[in-house]
């Protein structure tokens, strides 16, 4: 069976039960597999972006143009 059958017959199964535990099990099995994107981010990457917020938190805001400048 190729993946879009499986996904298809997951899909109609889900839809067809009307069994509440057996519904939230696939939804926790789901939330838990799925992938933060902020733990595959490095350490460095993590803190460059928590001192971003911590800035604009402060009022430092640079304008879009001054950004664009900035990096080409």
């Amino acid at each position: 069976m190729d993946i879009r059958t499986t996904k298809l017959e997951l899909l109609k199964t889900i839809l067809e039960t009307e069994n509440t535990d057996f519904i939230q099990r696939v939804a926790d099995f789901v939330k838990k597999e799925k992938v933060d994107f902020w733990d595959e981010l490095s350490i460095s990457e993590q803190s460059e972006i928590k001192q971003g917020v911590e800035e604009l938190d402060k009022g430092k805001r640079v304008s879009f143009e001054s950004f664009l400048k900035k990096i080409s």
